[in-house]
């Protein structure tokens, strides 16, 4: 058997004899010459066949069509002109797998992209786009651990909705109606008590009828709680994450940044500087007064008041105390003032929307019952949750991070439908 290397690994070699294997990125030739782009997960390299040093298999040669896996063996050298600045003369290779017909082209609509994804995921900036991913969920595994939190897990079929009803997939299970869960929480605020410290990393489902480029019906949720945590430590967990995640990524995924042509210069001062905190009220004044943007008390900040704030600054921004009307039945009131409660959300620079939604969360079961009675919900159905307060309930905060939200900043990408393998949305399950 050859010696396979990466293109990578023979590009760092820089000449000599490489056998190598990928996929035709490119094509193009004549009856003399044959240039093969090819490419494997590390890089791409330009391959030169000659029809000189193959006469007997030209009619072969030939017939090598974009997407087709081979292995190639030649001699590499320095040329400038070519894609990555070397070429590979080919002296023996191996088609192993045809190519007829790829159907995508560069004149294609991003819809027939994604009806194709099964295919179009291997084009070079969706590839770059899910190693930055690979990335930044280690990352986030690197960041709870390294401080002392248990990785657990919660179920997908749930009885009882955490947030609102109306995103709530139903699921027939074994002729009772139960749900997909939206988050881990209401089971993390049980594990608490035993593990005190704990994360996951796991999917989360939203019925949102909504077709913006910022939802999934099905995406990664990246969620912490953590007994004994007030208000301020857990701002600085949201804080600390993102600058964790940046960091890694701009150390480990330069290429990949290069590829997405992401100006990593806006990616920068996320490490750099710290987030600015503000609350509701403060933002509201914000708004009026730098982008004409009059907002009643009261009322959730939308999605183009959020992009407003995020242009104001240069880095994620954290927005405290929001109305407690507008914020889920678990979200502890803040002492000082019954109108609001101790939740924030992190807003992502560039108009990339809320990032992460925190709180603290109730300890009061009198309260609790009164909030979800308020939402319309019986708290008879909550039982077990409610049992959480009735046993040695302690302070405790927690967050959820949206990863595919975080990977489409982060990437400079327009869509969170790029950020992940086979999105889901309304309109989209297949492939």
């Amino acid at each position: 058997m050859k010696d396979f290397i990466s293109i990578q690994d023979a590009l760092t070699k820089g000449s000599g004899k490489v056998a190598i294997r990928g996929w035709v990125h490119r094509e193009r030739g004549s009856n003399k010459l044959k240039f093969v782009v090819l490419r494997d997960v590390s890089n791409v390299v330009q391959c030169v066949l000659k029809q000189e040093d193959f006469e007997k298999r030209w009619d072969e040669i030939d017939k090598i069509q974009v997407e087709a896996s081979m292995e190639v063996e030649g001699t590499l050298k320095k040329d400038e002109r070519a894609p990555s600045g070397f070429e590979l003369r080919v002296t023996d290779f191996t088609i192993v797998g045809p190519s007829d017909k790829y159907p995508l082209t560069k004149d294609q609509s991003y819809e027939f992209s994604l009806d194709m994804r099964h295919l179009s995921i291997r084009n070079r900036k969706m590839t770059a786009t899910l190693k930055i991913r690979s990335t930044i969920f280690g990352a986030i595994h690197e960041y709870f651990r390294s401080r002392g939190f248990f990785e657990f897990q919660s179920p997908s079929f749930t009885p009882n909705a955490a947030e609102g009803g109306s995103t709530l997939f139903k699921v027939d299970y074994f002729g009772k109606d139960i749900f997909l869960t939206q988050t881990w929480q209401l089971y993390a605020e049980a594990g608490i008590q035993a593990l005190e410290k704990i994360y996951c990393i796991a999917p989360s489902f939203r019925a949102e009828k909504s077709k913006t480029s910022r939802h999934l019906t099905e995406y990664w949720h990246a969620e912490m709680e953590e007994a004994w945590c007030d208000f301020d430590q857990l701002q600085d967990h949201g804080e600390a994450l993102l600058k964790h995640i940046v960091a890694m990524v701009l150390k480990n995924n330069k290429e990949e940044l290069t590829i997405l042509e992401r100006d990593i210069s806006k990616l920068e001062p996320v490490v750099k500087k710290k987030f600015p905190r503000m609350s509701y009220d403060e933002a509201l004044v914000l708004l009026e007064k730098k982008a004409n943007m009059k907002v009643v008390w009261g009322k959730d900040l939308r999605t183009h008041e959020e992009d407003a704030l995020s242009k104001m600054y240069d880095t994620p921004i954290i927005i405290t105390r929001y109305p407690m009307a507008v914020k889920a039945f678990y979200m502890k009131e803040d002492p000082k003032n019954n109108k609001v409660v101790l939740g924030f959300d992190m807003i992502g620079p560039e108009g990339y929307g809320e990032l992460i939604g925190a709180s603290a969360r109730e300890e009061d079961n009198d309260k609790l019952m009164e909030q979800l009675r308020a939402e319309g919900a019986n708290p008879a159905d909550y039982g077990w949750y409610l049992d959480t307060r009735k046993y040695g309930s302690v302070p405790h905060s927690g967050f959820g991070l949206g990863v595919e939200r975080v990977i489409a900043w982060v990437c400079g990408l327009d869509s969170v439908k790029d950020a992940i393998a086979f999105p889901r949305t309304m309109t989209r399950v297949s492939p």
